[in-house]
């Protein structure tokens, strides 16, 4: 017991919620990888892999909750050049799936965008920290949080949209809770609503030309107009050759119930090609039913209150805004994926959040965990310390993002 104690330190509920994402993966992954083990010939090798890849996970959980928040800003602000540099490399690499999106290393693919969302989100929440001052967030700091994540944006934009969208989205949020002004992040919207209408137009310009760097467009140009079409198509009628993920996942919602048909007993997992990925969800609510389905969505939502929670115990401003940035890109994220899946969504490559099959998705993704239990350790020491009634050690518990809580500006300390 005492062995476990060592190990699984931090906050409990965060860890259950890790372990039972692990567990619906596995079994979910092992059900929804039939093309793969078609393709292989190996029943059991997708899911072996899969279960490598979370428990080496694990260990990056145990090993990053183990150091002190504090050196996270160094290794962000390391990985925001090396990101930038391996996005651009990524460029001139093979496409999957009609996208370059991977870097071959090893033997396996590295996506180089999770790094770079790693490393976006550590800053942005180390620079809002760093420009408090009584008025809110200084105008540099806006502007140094722009630069970094609009390039990081920019780069992975080409090859990957629904990421750069979610990714700057997560930031924004983020701004608005550092304090950024309400009228500084109105701008900045109305600019996005223009670049994004400017966008539109051009998708419906260029919709019959042929360039090479643009050869995203078309996909983009047709997943927005089967999603806004509103039109009532037959069940006879529809194209499952044009629009087979759609259909099949749409098929394995509608054919579900209550409870499912039973974990391993999915029909559509034979047909939907990222059964074990981008679509795992619709296997998810074909054999677990609307109960697993609504399971999986509170498990999200109970991880975003739970950070919340650890957030209003942090003493200082970085802590606070580092966990509910990394919770705001895991549970963003899995709510997209999600409502891909029930057909509220355009089609996009997003994978729900350890749930997924993937390498570099779920270490980055277990990283993720890996420093909300390092700043709930950090809390759990003020708590300690408090209860000890320690006056060296004991510190003044303040919410550090309410209108009435204290700017903490001191250079030598950077709010960290």
């Amino acid at each position: 017991m005492d062995l476990f104690k060592n190990i699984f330190k931090g906050d409990k509920v965060v860890w259950v919620i890790f372990l039972t994402l692990c567990l619906i993966s596995i079994v979910e992954v092992f059900s929804a990888s039939s093309t793969l083990t078609y393709k292989s010939g190996d029943y059991w090798a997708p899911v072996t892999q899969h279960s490598i890849y979370l428990l080496c996970g694990a260990f990056i959980i145990v090993g990053l909750h183990n150091i002190n928040y504090k050196w996270f800003v160094p290794i962000a602000i390391t990985l925001i050049p090396i990101s930038m540099l391996l996005l651009v490399l990524v460029m001139f690499m093979g496409k999957v799936n009609d996208a370059s999106r991977y870097i071959p290393l090893f033997g396996r693919q590295f996506q180089p965008s999770e790094i770079a969302k790693f490393a976006v989100v550590i800053t942005t929440a180390f620079l809002l920290a760093k420009g408090q001052t009584e008025d809110g967030v200084a105008d540099k700091t806006y502007k140094q949080i722009l630069i970094v994540a609009g390039i990081i944006c920019v780069l992975i934009f080409p090859e990957n949209f629904s990421t750069a969208v979610l990714l700057f989205a997560v930031v924004l949020m983020l701004m608005c809770i550092g304090r950024v002004s309400l009228k500084k992040l109105g701008k900045l919207v109305g600019a996005l609503a223009g670049i994004a209408l400017a966008g539109f137009l051009f998708l419906e310009v260029t919709k019959n030309a042929d360039i090479q760097v643009l050869h995203r467009f078309d996909t983009w140009r047709a997943r927005i107009e089967n999603f806004m079409k509103t039109e009532t198509v037959p069940p006879e009628k529809y194209d499952l050759d044009k629009n087979g993920q759609v259909g099949h996942a749409r098929i394995a919602v509608a054919t579900s119930n209550v409870l499912g048909k039973g974990p391993g007993n999915s029909v559509e997992r034979d047909f939907l090609s990222q059964a074990y990925s981008d679509f795992i969800y619709a296997i998810i609510i074909e054999e677990l039913g609307l109960v697993g389905g609504i399971v999986v969505v509170l498990l999200y939502i109970a991880l975003l209150f739970r950070v919340g929670m650890i957030a209003r115990r942090c003493n200082k401003t970085f802590p606070a805004l580092l966990i509910i940035g990394v919770a705001l890109l895991l549970v963003t994220q899995a709510i997209f994926n999600m409502m891909v899946a029930v057909g509220l969504a355009p089609v996009t490559g997003q994978p729900l959040p350890l749930i997924s099959r993937g390498g570099t998705s779920t270490f980055i993704n277990c990283a993720y965990f890996g420093i909300i239990l390092s700043v709930s350790r950090y809390t759990e020491s003020l708590k300690d310390a408090e209860e000890a009634e320690d006056p060296e050690n004991m510190q003044k518990e303040l919410p550090p993002l309410g209108k009435n809580a204290e700017i903490l500006n001191e250079n030598e300390d950077i709010l960290l």
